[in-house]
């Protein structure tokens, strides 16, 4: 995909080059079909090249008037506005395309000065922008090498076999990052590109980087078809494409292939320890790895605060460890799913030691496995040893969502506002739609009292609750974090509606009263509902919980009320709590 298209009939190819040569000159990305790859649909490639370009430049002669291919292209840029139209031997446009202006260039001879040259390059520039106007990456590059895998494209006819192909590109980039000499752009960084139709050049530009891997998955029973291409971010040209056709039994050898060969178009060399990291899969079952990526899906795209994630995910990923029981990144995930039913939820389910411990047991560097054991220790009063297991979590993978949010609640327990604010900025840039850290900022930023960035967190909670109850109306906890959100702006009857709203469809939710009472307190200015919600979600917390109100910002304007005292002190003699302990 490239900024400029240019159109052209066979027997005007050498003015189409001569063309295509001054616009590059001038700075733009051009691209003809003089670059069609060998292994690719002439049809295919013309589509996606027109569709990604910012301007199509059709050159008309006698032969391009009578061409189905050039009119059909032309067709296709008038559609989306992106038609720019030049004669090269004084024919004029045919119908319906002479209700618009065209270039000059008949006798051309290549001169930058030529009226219709320079007419060309306004009506280019006004629609791809000035090649000196773009403004650069703000993203300092680590390496001299650096690629960004796009989303693979999901062929199968089935959206439900999207987690497929997003597990492939996911998988593919985490085997890349494992190459020292190759810089890699996050996971999360290159999925707000999925659905969209891109112009490679422009993600190059925007992430800074010098290449772009794309591709496609076509998953049917126990068949896949993958293809691959590497494309040079600068000039759009392919450096390496191929297309795989295996057994589904096959996907990790298919994988390890597109890793090395990418290495190989970009002359690297891998150490060894690097050539034995790509070939490290986790399991060597295909059945497996497949519940995973489905239930690894879920973990990601699923609603936050709606336990039925965790228990979906709870259930595939059980399946997949009984299937192989050394599967250690299921195990770690399965680890996640039960103790947030435990620990978020309140749920009597295991709170995922067991599982944590087995995921360790196969693999000590699965960062996310350190967090079940992060509660468990809290809920068992044992702060230092949990601040030790964080600690290790973050030194793992400090490019982890999930530990970065983690690690962000355990700052906030022992009020360390700044530092955790740090984490939950880095968390929601991992994964802009999680609505709960985005609310959690709000907290933050309101303590910390920086008020512009308080208003941008609580509309993105807002917008991205939004998004949630369009397709999950009854989700409580969103419901609470959106009213946190409108009472921080001050809307404070937004905020009753989207409260009275949740306690209506999920009365029986105590995570969801504590956010009210979260709301009510800090920014509703009543302490009377504040404490009326506080005390129903406290009456069976465990620990966890009440670690979290001991530390919470948003209840400070509570602590020197009776009531709350009251509500605090029986909470702790219930559970045998210290009042020294607890206060973190």
């Amino acid at each position: 995909m490239s900024h400029i298209f240019i159109s052209y009939a066979r027997p005007d190819e050498s003015l189409a080059s001569l063309i295509a040569d001054g616009l590059r000159e001038g700075g733009f990305e051009v691209w003809r079909d003089d670059e069609l790859p060998a292994h690719r649909a002439y049809a295919e490639v013309i589509e996606e090249r027109i569709n990604g370009a910012k301007a199509v430049v059709v050159l008309w002669s006698a032969e391009a008037a009578r061409s189905h291919w050039v009119r059909a292209e032309a067709d296709t840029a008038r559609g989306r506005l992106t038609l720019v139209q030049v004669s090269l031997d004084g024919t004029l446009p045919p119908m319906p395309f002479n209700q618009i202006q065209c270039a000059d260039l008949k006798a051309w001879d290549g001169q930058r000065t030529a009226p219709g040259w320079r007419k060309l390059v306004a009506s280019v520039t006004e629609l791809a922008g000035s090649p000196a106007a773009r403004a650069p990456s703000s993203r300092p590059a680590t390496r001299s090498l650096s690629v960004c895998v796009l989303p693979f494209q999901n062929m199968s006819g089935d959206a439900e076999q999207e987690y497929f192909s997003d597990g492939i590109s996911e998988d593919i980039t985490t085997d890349l990052s494992k190459v020292s000499a190759l810089e890699v752009i996050a996971r999360n960084t290159a999925f707000t590109f999925k659905g969209q139709s891109v112009n490679v050049c422009d993600v190059a530009e925007k992430l800074g980087v010098t290449h772009v891997l794309e591709g496609s998955v076509r998953k049917v029973g126990n068949q896949v078809r993958i293809t691959a291409q590497l494309i040079d971010g600068r000039t759009g040209g392919h450096v390496w494409a191929d297309r795989f056709d295996r057994d589904l039994t096959d996907i990790f050898s298919i994988q390890d292939e597109i890793s090395k060969a990418i290495v190989a178009a970009l002359r690297l060399k891998l150490l060894p320890e690097e050539k034995k990291a790509i070939e490290q899969r986790g399991t060597k079952s295909a059945d497996a790895y497949n519940l995973y990526l489905l239930a690894r899906q879920y973990w990601l795209t699923g609603n936050i605060g709606d336990l039925r994630r965790e228990e979906r995910v709870m259930r595939i990923c059980s399946r997949a460890v009984e299937i192989d029981p050394y599967y250690a990144r299921a195990w770690a995930l399965l680890a996640m799913a039960q103790s947030n039913l435990r620990y978020a939820f309140r749920c009597e389910v295991d709170d995922g030691f067991a599982a944590a411990n087995t995921a360790l047991t196969v693999d000590p560097t699965i960062a996310e496995a350190y967090l079940p054991m992060v509660r468990r220790l809290e809920d068992r009063q044992q702060f230092v040893e949990a601040d030790d297991q964080m600690a290790t979590a973050l030194q793992l993978d400090p490019e982890s969502w999930e530990v970065n949010k983690e690690g962000a609640r355990v700052c906030m327990r022992h009020r360390r506002l700044t530092e955790a604010a740090a984490l939950l900025e880095k968390a929601v840039a991992l994964m802009e739609s999680d609505v709960h850290a985005w609310a959690r900022l709000v907290t933050l930023y309101h303590a910390l009292g920086n008020v512009p960035a308080k208003k941008v967190a609580a509309e993105s909670t807002i917008a991205e609750a939004e998004k949630v109850l369009a397709h999950d109306p009854s989700n409580g906890a969103v419901m609470s974090f959106g009213a946190g959100a409108y009472a921080a702006l001050g809307e404070v009857d937004r905020a009753r509606e989207w409260a009275e709203r949740g306690v209506l469809v999920d009365p029986d939710n105590l995570s969801m009263r504590y956010n009210f009472a979260c709301a009510l307190a800090a920014f509703g200015g009543d302490k009377e509902g504040a404490l009326k919600q506080l005390e129903r979600s406290l009456r069976t917390a465990g620990a966890f919980h009440i670690a979290m109100a001991e530390a919470d910002p948003d209840l400070d304007s509570l602590r020197d009320e009776p009531q709350f005292k009251a509500i605090m002190t029986r909470a702790r003699k219930r559970l045998g709590i210290e009042e020294a302990v607890a206060a973190i």
